[in-house]
């Protein structure tokens, strides 16, 4: 039902955003939003962006106005997205969901800020030369999501230390892709394990991938962070469950919907350090004097209720070193 209204409104707000904006007074600021996932998966990161953003005093409807652009997992939409943001003249662009956004909206412009959300590495992927003192008009919340793959797989053999295959889930099209694939072969060595990579960025591939893995007797998976694995975490998670493999991945989200195990930074508090910077960029603050954000503290949670419908047994002395676990 809460995904039904947030179309609902979110189409809405699609069609009549441009002219809200103009019927409001000239002093009420517009703001972009692109993102690269799809909007009815991103409803908690979302609204936890307006909560950044009121906290720095601006409120949608009230004293501001937000022009949304998705991409839903086709990145070479971005820039185009982009371009109709800035062709609209908004006064900053908040581009969330991986590197890509950010750099759609840097290609499209050099003057309007922009407060990227974004786990990949922003140095490597060219968002800015440096965290402390980001340049020119760029700057944001970097989750430290993508650098994290071999303390997943870690933690996966951790919970299954018998387990001698592992399967693990790359989205190609991420622009982190190779990063990551360079860390779980490294996680690989150390632990002494066999991996099983599979190249997805499909919901077919995603099948395809899962079918490999029961085939090849993966004792577990590991979907790797990229927006649309968070975007696909339902399907996922439904996935480890029909064929009974413990999967773990980079959101809470994805414990909550099922996935037995996630570990990584809170997500939506991201959102919300975005929000606030947004608000304050809009006060007057420069990009340049607002250093990249990261996070400080990652969380797992673990889904017990999953691991016994699939009749996996965990250690209590796992279960202690979780942040949360779903009864």
């Amino acid at each position: 039902m809460k995904r039904r209204l947030f179309l609902a409104w979110l189409g809405g707000a699609a069609a009549s955003l441009p002219i809200m904006a103009r019927a409001q007074p000239s002093t009420t600021p517009v703001i972009g939003f692109l993102g690269s996932g799809i909007p009815a998966d991103q409803v908690s990161l979302v609204a936890a962006t307006r909560d950044g953003l009121k906290e720095a005093g601006f409120i949608e409807g009230q004293n501001l106005a937000i022009e949304y652009r998705w991409a839903e997992g086709k990145y070479d939409r971005l820039p185009g997205l982009a371009a109709e943001l800035v062709d609209r003249r908004v006064a900053l662009i908040v581009a969330a969901g991986g590197s890509d956004p950010g750099r759609a909206a840097k290609g499209a412009t050099s003057t309007i800020p922009i407060v990227f959300v974004s786990a990949a590495d922003p140095i490597r992927a060219g968002l800015v030369a440096s965290l402390n003192r980001p340049e020119g008009n760029v700057t944001g919340i970097n989750l430290i999501g993508a650098t994290l793959e071999a303390k997943r797989l870690e933690l996966l053999h951790e919970m299954m230390p018998q387990a001698s295959i592992l399967g693990v889930l790359i989205n190609p099209k991420y622009p982190e892709a190779k990063t990551q694939a360079q860390e779980v072969e490294e996680a690989r060595a150390r632990l002494g394990v066999a991996l099983i990579v599979r190249n997805a960025s499909t919901e077919q591939e995603v099948a395809a991938a899962f079918d490999a893995f029961v085939q090849q007797k993966a004792a577990a998976v590991l979907a790797c962070n990229d927006p649309f694995f968070g975007s696909y975490r339902e399907r996922l998670a439904s996935l480890a469950l029909r064929h009974k493999l413990p999967a773990m991945s980079f959101r809470r989200e994805f414990a909550e919907v099922g996935g037995l195990l996630s570990y990584g930074a809170h997500f939506a508090e991201g959102y919300r350090q975005a929000g606030v910077y947004a608000g304050r960029i809009l006060k007057g603050a420069k990009t340049t004097d607002l250093p990249v954000m990261q996070p400080t503290k990652f969380e797992m949670v673990v889904n017990l209720k999953t691991a016994r419908a699939i009749g996996l047994t965990i250690s209590e002395s796992f279960l202690l070193r979780a942040d949360e676990v779903i009864e």
